[in-house]
């Protein structure tokens, strides 16, 4: 049986420049590629975790400007619920310009328009799709009350709280206690356990770090490492998750979605911790080398990448 998940977060639309370097400050570069596509954190995840396998509500708001019918139309296409989305005629629907060089290194801006209008009330309007949910996923590029609402919400109907803490800012001490996973890179993490941050840094150091946010309230902190895979920290454990090895790798942008929605797939039906990480580092793999944020391989594909090579998770002392 599909698990149920409700998405809250963002939705806009993606405007590519593929460039041969990323710009300094006050550096122009000539692109050689333009291109657009869905995205938005939220609708990355909702489209991630539909094509994973799940049912998929999503609450959201877009504008009446000629991007959001679009938006909606990407998200019916790939059979994501959308009875709770609002179309929001006081601002235009939230863009975001991704600058991506040919190695897939990016740099992003965003301007959220309707992504910032968000409300706790859209969520008391789905409610039953909250009440249903087996999970509710978030992200931080909505409004930091309607997040804790969502969060809490879903927490008091007993439904799984997967929150990605990105972009980074700090959350409210009220928020963690709701949080059953928490998915952040180390550099969000390093923000939210107000820690220095070096490149160089360390498991075992990285999972000291993870802990902290374990003593808030939050069950369990998978911190993505890039080619470095996950590392899964609970009150008791922390494992190590190597990452696939593919290429080529063409675009990063979205992986941390993809990775995020797959493994909330995975927890809401039921696999452990490890496998469900697994199960995320395989999904993000196949991603990477594919363009655009919402380039989600199937569960197919992601279940014959498992199948093809062994994962070694690896318990730190």
């Amino acid at each position: 049986m599909k698990p149920i998940i409700t998405v809250v977060g963002s939705i806009h639309m993606d405007f590519y420049i593929h460039l041969p370097k990323l710009p300094k400050e006050d550096e122009t570069v000539v692109g050689y590629e333009f291109k657009m596509y869905p995205g938005g954190k939220g609708a990355n995840q909702a489209v991630a975790a539909a094509r994973l396998g799940a049912k998929v509500f999503f609450i959201g708001r877009v504008g009446s400007d000629f991007l959001g019918p679009m938006l909606l139309e990407n998200l019916r296409s790939n059979n994501v619920d959308v009875s709770y989305l609002t179309v929001d005629q006081s601002t235009h629907t939230g863009v975001a310009f991704i600058l991506l060089n040919s190695r897939g290194e990016n740099m992003i801006a965003v301007a959220p328009g309707t992504d910032s209008r968000v409300s706790p009330d859209d969520v008391d309007k789905a409610l039953p799709a909250v009440k249903s949910s087996q999970a509710l996923l978030l992200q931080l590029e909505i409004p930091m009350e309607t997040v804790v609402y969502a969060a809490r919400r879903a927490w008091e109907a007993r439904s799984m709280v997967v929150l990605n803490p990105a972009p980074a800012r700090p959350l409210p001490d009220e928020a963690y206690r709701y949080i059953y996973a928490m998915t952040p890179n180390r550099v969000e993490l390093a923000m939210l356990t107000q820690s220095n941050f070096t490149q160089n840094m360390g498991l075992i150091e990285v999972a000291r770090m993870a802990r902290v946010l374990v003593d808030r309230g939050v069950r369990c902190v998978i911190v993505t490492l890039g080619k470095g895979g996950a590392l899964a920290v609970t009150q008791d454990d922390a494992l190590h998750i190597p990452a696939f090895e593919v290429s080529p790798v063409v675009d990063t942008t979205g992986a941390g979605d993809v990775f995020t929605a797959a493994l909330t797939v995975a927890l809401a039906e039921g696999k452990s911790l490890a496998d469900a990480c697994v199960f995320a580092n395989a999904a993000a793999a196949i991603k990477i080398t594919r363009f655009g944020a919402q380039a989600t391989p199937t569960r197919m594909e992601v279940e014959e990448l498992i199948a093809s090579r062994r994962a070694d998770v690896k318990k730190l002392k």
